[in-house]
Order: structure tokens, then C-alpha cells, then sequence
């Protein structure tokens, strides 16, 4: 479980460098072009190594997986990236693991994990204390992009759940091709219309494409949606809060953000958050035999890890 654990960690904390590379690396004010090569080169890079399409039912799952996880997410968090400080947007994309805590009491029939919930609050407040000062800025747009980021992607991860990860015989790196190239198709024709292809890309620019695409996208969601199905969607998304902390340690070495008592203090908040969150006081099985049934054949498969 500790290795599973730590595997998928891994892809939150990759994309805490999003932030960065996206301000220092990527042309302004291209959020759907950025979500575009991002998802799109990756995901059918992962269906030419996999061979493998949907089938049945997983066509239109995959579908609604992959808008969410990612035709939506990517450009509402680049949105978010241009429109706000780091240190705001990282707060909103925080609140991501109490999405999930209610909408697993939706979706998945579970009982309300009071532990988690309570963790997931401590985890914000600890990301807020690191990564807002005095000199953050609001704006509307940012706002209400951060927000939907956050729900936009707590609803695919809930759903993916649900579902009970992937098909059988599926691998991992096919689930996210899928969903990499579901989500790339839905912003193909947004980016044409709205953007088009900007002109003033550099090599950096490039080098930051390819990061995100190979590295943040197909390596990350390939580890992510693995992990997704093997532990608690909740202290899952609770792993969700490294993707502020790395944005917070790298703006600190490479922009010379300083980091006083208060921000070190919400450094041991969030990350005793993701630490506990992994734990529950009490495991609940789900309220009603539909949700049972529906969650009992998943279990089977990916271990006894569902509160």
C-alpha cells in the first residue's frame, strides 16, 4: 500500500511545476492551445504504444472521463495559472479534495468520512498559509476558473471510481490514453476557433510543451489513474494538496519567493494532512445494495480500501 501510495503521489507533485513552467516557459494567454498539446500528442502517443480502444460502454465513459479530467481541467487550471497569483490558484485547486469527500457520498453511497474531511480542511488552510501573502490579487475569471478546475477534475476522479477504474485486461497507460485523447479531441476544435495555433513559441516554450505533455500528462495520469483505483478516492485527492507545496518549493528556489514561519508552519499542516489522510478512524461500507453491488465487484479487484 506504501508503494502504491507513494507511486501515485508522484503525479501531483509533477504537476506543481505547471505553475512555473507555465509563467516562465509557455506564450501568454493561450490556456486552451496549452490544455491542447498538453493531452492530445500524449494521448495518441499512448494509443499507438497500446493498440488498445474503448469498447461497449467505456466509449462514452472514456468520453465523459476525459472532458472532465482533462478537456475541462486543463484549460480551466491554465485559465487559472494566467488570471491569478500561484498562491491563489493553488488554494482553489486545494479545495479539490473536499469536492471529493462529498461527492463520494453521492456517487460511490459512501458514508461521509468525517477523518478525511476534517484533514482535507487542515491541508487548505496549511496551502493557503504557504502560498497566499499580502500582495495577492483577485479576479473574477481566475476565480470561477479555479473553482471549476477543482470540481471539474473531483467529479472525474469520483466517477473513475465508480466505475471501477478501468476495464479488466486494460493497463493503466491505456486508461489515460483514453482520457488524454478524449479530452484533446474536445478542445481541437475550441482551440482552432477561439486561439488558433500562436506564432510566438519559443524553444523554451517548446521544451515546456513536451514537459507537460510526456511528463505531466501521459507519465503522471498513467500513475494517477492506477492509483485512483487502488486507494480511498478520498485520500487520494488528499495527495492532490503536494501539487501547491512543490509549486511553493520551486518558486522558492528558482523566483526567490522567501518563505517565513507562517509558510514553513503551513508546509507541517499540509503535508500532516496527506500523511493522516490516508488513514480512516472507521470504515463504512456503502449505504444501499445498488451502491454495494457496484462497488463490491470493483473491491474484489483493487483491494479493501474503500471507506
Amino acid at each position: 500500500m506504501l508503494g502504491r501510495t507513494l507511486a501515485t503521489a508522484v503525479a501531483p507533485a509533477v504537476w506543481g511545476t505547471t505553475y512555473i513552467v507555465t509563467s516562465e516557459l509557455l506564450p501568454e494567454g493561450q490556456p486552451l492551445f496549452s490544455g491542447l498539446v498538453r493531452a492530445l500528442p500524449a494521448g495518441l502517443l499512448a494509443l499507438a504504444l497500446t493498440r488498445t480502444l474503448p469498447h461497449g460502454a467505456w466509449w462514452w465513459k472514456a468520453a465523459v472521463l476525459g472532458v472532465l479530467n482533462i478537456g475541462a481541467f486543463f484549460p480551466l487550471l491554465f485559465l487559472t495559472a494566467y488570471h491569478l497569483p500561484g498562491g491563489v490558484a493553488a488554494t482553489l485547486n486545494a479545495t479539490q479534495p473536499l469536492v471529493v469527500a462529498l461527492l463520494a457520498v453521492v456517487l460511490l453511497g459512501q458514508r461521509l468520512s468525517k477523518w478525511r474531511l476534517a484533514w482535507g480542511l487542515v491541508g487548505m488552510v496549511g496551502v493557503a498559509m504557504i502560498v497566499l501573502r499580502d500582495q495577492a490579487a483577485l479576479d473574477g475569471i481566475g476565480i470561477i476558473a479555479g473553482v471549476g478546475a477543482a470540481a471539474s477534475m473531483a467529479t472525474g476522479v469520483t466517477l473513475a471510481k465508480r466505475w471501477g477504474r478501468r476495464p479488466a485486461g486494460v493497463g493503466a497507460m491505456t486508461f489515460a490514453g483514453w482520457q488524454l485523447t478524449a479530452g484533446g479531441l474536445f478542445l481541437l476544435p475550441l482551440t482552432l476557433v477561439i486561439e488558433g495555433v500562436p506564432t510566438n513559441v519559443t524553444g523554451s516554450g517548446v521544451a515546456g510543451y513536451l514537459w507537460l505533455g510526456l511528463i505531466g500528462g501521459l507519465l503522471t495520469y498513467t500513475l494517477w489513474f492506477d492509483g485512483i483505483g487502488r486507494l480511498p478516492v478520498t485520500s487520494a485527492a488528499l495527495l492532490g494538496l503536494l501539487s501547491p507545496i512543490v509549486a511553493a518549493g520551486l518558486g522558492a528556489v528558482f523566483l526567490g519567493q522567501l518563505l517565513g514561519p507562517i509558510q514553513i508552519l503551513g508546509f507541517v499542516l499540509a503535508l500532516a494532512a496527506i500523511a493522516a489522510g490516508q488513514f480512516d478512524s472507521g470504515s463504512r461500507a456503502p449505504r444501499n445494495p445498488t451502491d454495494r453491488a457496484c462497488t463490491d465487484a470493483a473491491t474484489r479487484t483493487i483491494g479493501r480500501n474503500i471507506p
